[in-house]
């Protein structure tokens, strides 16, 4: 079992093996775990597919014995230059966006929304100070 990251959340518990780069995600989980779903044409999302290169196919998707295949979604995610990261031990794994859409927000000067408590533990989200001006700042203990 693995614990996958992307851009939609977190997903615990996905049947798959994170062993050296690979990242083998049963073909029936692929889909809730990443939001991509393996077709004919490939790894898809909406009608956006990357297909599996010709003579490589083992190193993307496989059969098992129990009718159920499984695909490496890291080899596919680097495929589309994306970056695909994992822990020491493999049951980790961040699937992130494309280098052109981090530069494109970086571009844009808008900050992604997010929701964060105060000391009352009352939620408060950039998104409700949309249009105004907005000081950000971060700390980190180490």
């Amino acid at each position: 079992m693995v614990t996958v990251l992307t851009e939609r959340g977190v997903v615990e518990g996905v049947e798959g093996d994170g062993s050296g780069d690979a990242l083998w995600i049963s073909t029936s989980e692929v889909e809730g775990a990443t939001g991509w779903a393996l077709k004919p044409e490939g790894l898809c999302l909406n009608d956006l597919c990357t297909p599996v290169p010709p003579g490589h196919e083992s190193q993307f998707v496989r059969d098992d014995s129990h009718g159920d295949g499984a695909v490496n979604v890291a080899a596919f995610w680097r495929r589309m230059e994306r970056p695909a990261l994992h822990d020491g031990t493999g049951s980790v794994w961040m699937l992130g966006e494309p280098a052109s859409s981090r530069a494109a927000q970086l571009e844009s000067l808008q900050a992604p929304d997010f929701t964060l408590p105060d000391l009352d533990g009352k939620l408060h989200s950039l998104s409700d100070h949309r249009g105004k001006k907005v000081f950000l700042t971060t700390w980190a203990s180490w």
